[in-house]
């Protein structure tokens, strides 16, 4: 009788023991699989499937369709025009006709486009983001970080800054990750071809 005690005695802790690993390894399981969402997460935001998307999360709402789109004509007013997503100022567009010398002393002016501005540092031109060989084609990352973290003209050194209303000081707060993803993004973006004009320095500067 105690043999037969001591054999069930036995036979249930093995099970106990067998269902405790079989728990554990379940957990061990859910724990990687909860790491890995997260990891996944924190890569692309909070809900983005790829980086692409949510580099063109980032790019919707930090406006850069406002000033790097050219407008057209619709039923409420002027409205991007999509048909040239972030392609720049056209290069064939003139400048805001203004008075030069009173908007660099004064105040500011910019085309109904929104892509050409004239203010105290001259002229300056919405510049073209697709991946066209006269946009970001031939943009490395390493650059385009480099363009929004220091406001430097095509990232690179002894170029000089980006020129107002380009926000670059906002910019260069956001993490390697968003400004990653926001280059992946418009690398992605179909390719427009559209040579913007080069800035142009202040009156009293071509004196």
């Amino acid at each position: 009788m105690r043999k037969q005690l001591t054999i069930a005695v036995c036979a249930i802790t093995v099970s106990i023991a067998a269902l405790v690993a079989c728990n554990q390894q379940t957990a061990a399981e859910n724990s990687s699989n909860s790491d890995s969402a997260t990891s996944s997460k924190t890569l692309y935001g909070s809900s983005f499937e790829s980086q692409v998307k949510w580099g063109e999360h980032l790019v919707t709402i930090a406006g850069c369709n406002d000033c790097h789109t050219p407008k057209k004509m619709g039923p409420q007013g002027p409205e991007p025009d999509m048909g040239l997503m972030l392609s720049g100022h056209p290069e064939k567009m003139p400048i805001p006709p203004v008075d030069r010398k009173n908007s660099e002393q004064k105040g500011i002016a910019s085309t109904q486009t929104l892509t050409a501005w004239v203010g105290p540092w001259g002229v300056s031109y919405a510049a073209n983001l697709t991946p066209d060989s006269s946009g970001l084609g031939n943009w490395t990352e390493a650059q385009f970080i480099k363009c929004l973290r220091e406001g430097k003209w095509m990232g690179l050194d002894n170029t000089r800054q980006l020129l107002p209303p380009m926000p670059w000081q906002d910019f260069r707060l956001m993490s390697d990750d968003e400004l990653k993803a926001i280059f992946a993004y418009l690398k992605s973006v179909p390719p427009v071809k559209n040579v913007v004009p080069q800035a142009q320095p202040p009156l009293t500067a071509m004196k």
